[in-house]
């Protein structure tokens, strides 16, 4: 599937550790550190556009101009609960970055989302926003969140998610064809329950150690 605005990555590190995810027999603190890794993997490639500017320091044998990143930074903003485990391994990357939080949860009945948190870092439209979901299956509690974000002033979005579902890719991807969007793998279809297949289970319940 090519679209644009859309990075599909196939670095053989994060799709061996892709694999460890998906099996059933990974305990919660293997599956937990893993989702780390790969948010940070991934944030590696997601990043490699943020804004730059010369600054001059002092090395131990010179002065010299060399570069940081620019502007207001970053905001990370999670999906809640699941996309709380991919902040850990963005942070890594960017300490500095603000965090905020959306919470959605998903209707039993029609699978569509409705929200009951939303927090994000002030200002919000002076920064790159990275929003995380480990999985992206109908799209509609990334489009919400997407659309709750760009309502409060947020304009630079990029969204990461670990496995896709054509479906859900589709959908965001029509609905905010401006957002970058990185997968780390893309799975074949939904299920009548709307969980990805093949997928790896609840990944909330599975960072979480939850039933």
């Amino acid at each position: 599937m090519y679209l644009d605005n859309v990075s599909i990555l196939d670095h053989p590190l994060l799709q061996h550790k892709i694999s460890l995810l998906r099996d059933k027999n990974t305990g919660t603190n293997e599956f937990r550190a893993m989702v780390s890794e790969i948010a940070m993997l991934m944030g590696f490639v997601a990043l490699s556009d943020l804004p730059t500017k010369e600054v001059e320091i002092e090395t131990p044998i010179e002065k010299c101009m060399t570069p940081v990143i620019a502007g207001r930074k970053l905001a990370v903003v999670p999906i809640l609960r699941a996309g709380l485990g991919m902040v850990d391994g963005i942070l890594k990357l960017v300490p500095s970055a603000k965090v905020g939080h959306i919470g959605l949860y998903r209707d039993e009945e029609t699978h569509e989302p409705h929200e009951y948190y939303c927090k994000l870092p002030s200002p919000i439209e002076e920064r790159t926003i990275v929003v995380t979901d480990p999985m992206l299956a109908t799209g509609g509690s990334a489009v919400s969140a997407v659309d709750f974000i760009k309502q409060h002033g947020g304009k630079k979005i990029k969204f990461l998610c670990i496995i896709a579902a054509p479906e859900g890719l589709k959908r965001l991807h029509e609905a905010h064809p401006d957002v970058q969007i990185y997968v780390g793998h893309l799975d074949r279809e939904l299920n009548e329950n709307a969980y990805i297949c093949p997928g790896l289970g609840d990944a909330g319940d599975r960072i979480f150690g939850t039933k």
